[in-house]
């Protein structure tokens, strides 16, 4: 991959609400209850240079937002309104999706069917409010993923996938990439990858594997790492440059989408930014 063929994506939303937000809450009520910070976090990644911005909606499904005593599509047009405003022509955005805070059968008991009706009740105010692509995230169940990019596949808008997964190559849930790859066979997905969980050096190795399964592009948002206090102060794990530097390996591989997942901020992009363009 030409490094002129890059696609710069964002950094952490969920991180960078808390440090903004006058209290910690699930992020996606900071739509409706806190806008201005939304707007804010979007607009800092855009000006830092993030190509692809990530609505802030990532868990605003019906389990959570109904339970808090909102509406989903209230919060989920809200979130894509706001990036559409802060990215204007500079950027796309992204809807961003989790994975729902229930279990699939055999491990639980919700069906395929309520699952893709849960994702659809997410999906459609995005996709109507204006969303360039759907990308899924933090995922740690194949089938889960499966079944959310089957919800997906009816608004023909492309679709990012991305898993968690441990050091070993595997999620929680112990699905490997070979697994997750399979999962998403005949469906139409734009690029695959990892988010999440892990620190840039230890991902890489899990980046690399996915060579072995697929020729999809890749992406690759690992974590800056969670908050530390050194000296009386307080940082993530890993500083900007020592990030960028370790994220770079990544590029080896058949990765075309790189951002920053939590802990990171506009400043890793804009940094990051600056190594891959020159």
């Amino acid at each position: 991959m030409k490094r002129n063929d890059i696609v710069l994506l964002d950094g952490a939303m969920g991180t960078k609400l808390w440090e903004k937000a006058e209290n910690k809450v699930p992020v996606w009520r900071y739509n409706l209850e806190q806008p201005g910070i939304v707007s804010e976090v979007t607009r800092e990644y855009v000006e830092a240079g993030a190509e692809i911005v990530q609505a802030n909606t990532f868990g605003a499904n019906c389990y959570a937002v109904r339970r808090a005593g909102y509406a989903v599509g209230d919060v989920v047009s809200a979130g894509v309104r706001m990036a559409r405003e802060a990215a204007g022509t500079r950027a796309r955005v992204a809807l961003s999706v989790g994975p729902l805070p229930v279990l699939m059968e055999p491990y639980g008991d919700l069906t395929e069917e309520e699952a893709i009706a849960a994702f659809d009740e997410q999906i459609a105010p995005g996709v109507a409010e204006g969303a360039d692509l759907i990308a899924f995230e933090t995922f740690m169940d194949a089938d889960m993923m499966r079944v959310a990019v089957e919800a997906a596949s009816r608004y023909s808008l492309p679709v990012f996938a991305t898993m968690t997964f441990a050091e070993m190559g595997k999620t929680i849930m112990g699905h490997s990439v070979e697994r997750f790859v399979e999962a998403l066979e005949g469906l139409p997905v734009t690029a695959v990858g990892l988010n999440c969980s892990l620190g840039p050096e230890k991902a890489v190795p899990v980046i690399a594997s996915f060579e072995q399964y697929t020729d999809l592009p890749l992406i690759f948002k690992p974590n800056a790492g969670k908050p530390v206090t050194e000296n009386g102060e307080n940082r993530v794990e890993y500083d900007i440059d020592t990030f960028v530097t370790d994220c770079m390996p990544a590029l080896e591989y058949n990765v075309k989408y790189i951002g920053g997942c939590c802990g990171s901020s506009p400043d890793y992009i804009r940094a990051m930014i600056r190594r891959i363009r020159g």
